[in-house]
């Protein structure tokens, strides 16, 4: 990255934090012609790609091989001995992270690039690196960081952050969490032989997806040997001679190796300067942003986690272009937040699109009701390989307007799926327009046009 720079020089947009949606923002300003720096205090690409997304989806594809190696025998083949070098995968994991790292780099090759801590000191202006530099307007695209908990030895736990730079794997591990990243971790931690339990203060996991999902999740990860503890909380960790000791609230005392707190993502605002200015946030410090993402002062803008809308890559960059075609390119685009789809990379995976049958339910109560179609079956991979695994599609239908409203599915292929029947969904599709269409034999995929 390039050295600090002098007071002297002023932009058309600063943008601080250098993740998928500053970059994007930064890099389409720049193409529209505009004057652009970027602050970064890490390393250029961010959450998503540095510490998110990307890693944690290369460690799903080598734990997956676990599952194929298992279903070898099945068709034929005599693998033998195998044994896994976890440290070897985490150094091929690092290093596709620094070709991505340079890939970002070179997408910025129109913006000065700022290594340093970026702080507003007023509408116009950022101090970084000890240098007041000036600007337009101001993105804060800085996302968001892992929420631990207050609990005595919260310092011996490991957020998911530092789950992926582990340089063993873990004998036993506890992962306190019920969401999606505690979902992934566990099963991937699991596939690779570590002794998982999965304690969740909730009665369900995965809060606010569908509950049949919820429930066969729950069953799926039972069958690939997580323990899982909800209603339960982590009280207290403390450092023993055979490793940690978890105190849970029931006075159950437990060990593990390794304690990883997942319990959710929080807005990464701390020292940004917020509340001198006056700039409004919200109960978890979540910036506040009208449809144009401006906050309620002038020339200062957000995107991303960050403002904790939905909290999702696409989203940011999405954001990130409509923010600079707009200013930057004289456009009136509008970022769409309907019926965006989205993925548990658990084993098996999830993916969602659209209400759930609750909401669905609740929305259509008084307009016809809602239909709801389901089905689930074992994949036909399993019929030789012969693991207990199912897959499970669940279609919901507005009974008035024929449309389909959500669409929401488990097993290994439904991320991939479920990104197509997004398009559906969001073109309008009814259950009629599914099953009119030709279904691709044999797939999984054609279950959902031949529900009934």
């Amino acid at each position: 990255m390039k050295d600090s720079i002098k007071n002297t020089k002023d932009y058309d947009l600063i943008v601080i934090g250098a993740g998928s949606g500053g970059v994007r923002a930064a890099r389409i300003a720049a193409n529209h012609g505009a004057k652009v720096a970027i602050i970064e205090s890490v390393r250029v690409g961010g959450t998503c790609v540095l510490r998110g997304c990307v890693p944690k989806k290369l460690l799903v594809y080598g734990a997956h091989i676990a599952h194929d190696i298992e279903d070898a025998a099945g068709f034929g083949w005599n693998i033998g001995s195998i044994e896994h070098d976890w440290l070897k995968l985490i150094n091929a994991k690092d290093n596709e992270l620094d070709r991505l790292n340079n890939i970002y780099l070179g997408l910025l090759s129109k913006v000065e690039i700022i290594d340093g801590f970026g702080k507003i000191v007023s509408n116009n202006e950022v101090e970084v690196n000890g240098n007041i530099i000036k600007s337009k307007k101001i993105l804060i695209a800085v996302g968001g960081k892992p929420f631990l908990p207050e609990i005595k030895g919260i310092d011996l736990c490991i957020n998911s952050d530092q789950a992926l730079d582990l340089k063993s794997l873990p004998k036993k591990i506890i992962i306190n969490g019920g969401g999606y990243i505690a979902l992934e971790f566990a099963s991937i931690f699991a596939s690779f032989g570590s002794d998982v339990t999965l304690i969740y203060r909730g009665k369900n996991l995965l809060r606010g997806f569908d509950a049949d999902i919820s429930n066969l999740i729950k069953e799926e990860c039972i069958k690939n040997n997580i323990k899982i503890l909800t209603e339960t909380q982590i009280n207290s960790v403390s450092k023993t001679n055979n490793g940690l000791s978890v105190m849970l609230n029931n006075k159950e005392e437990i060990f593990s190796n390794e304690v990883m707190f997942a319990t959710g993502r929080i807005p990464n605002t701390s020292g940004l300067g917020l509340n001198e200015l006056g700039i409004k946030t919200g109960k978890v410090g979540e910036i506040i942003v009208d449809k144009n993402n401006k906050t309620n002062k002038n020339n200062i803008y957000a995107i991303g986690d960050v403002t904790n809308r939905i909290n999702l890559t696409p989203v940011a960059i999405a954001e990130g272009q409509v923010f600079s075609d707009n200013f930057f390119g004289g456009m009136s685009k509008v970022c769409d937040y309907d019926n965006v789809a989205s993925a548990v990379f658990s084993q098996p995976a999830i993916g969602v699109v659209g209400l759930n049958e609750l909401e669905a339910s609740n929305l259509y109560a008084n307009d016809g009701g809602i239909e709801v179609f389901k089905t689930s079956f074992k994949p036909m991979k399993q019929t030789l390989g012969g693991r207990d695994t199912k897959i499970f599609m669940k279609m919901i239908v507005c009974k008035k307007t024929n449309k389909v409203v959500g669409i929401h599915g488990i097993g290994d292929e439904m991320p991939e799926i479920i990104q197509i029947c997004s398009v559906a969904i969001k073109a309008g599709a009814t259950k009629d327009d599914f099953d009119n269409t030709m279904g691709i034999h044999p797939t999984a995929a054609e279950e959902l046009v031949t529900l009934k």
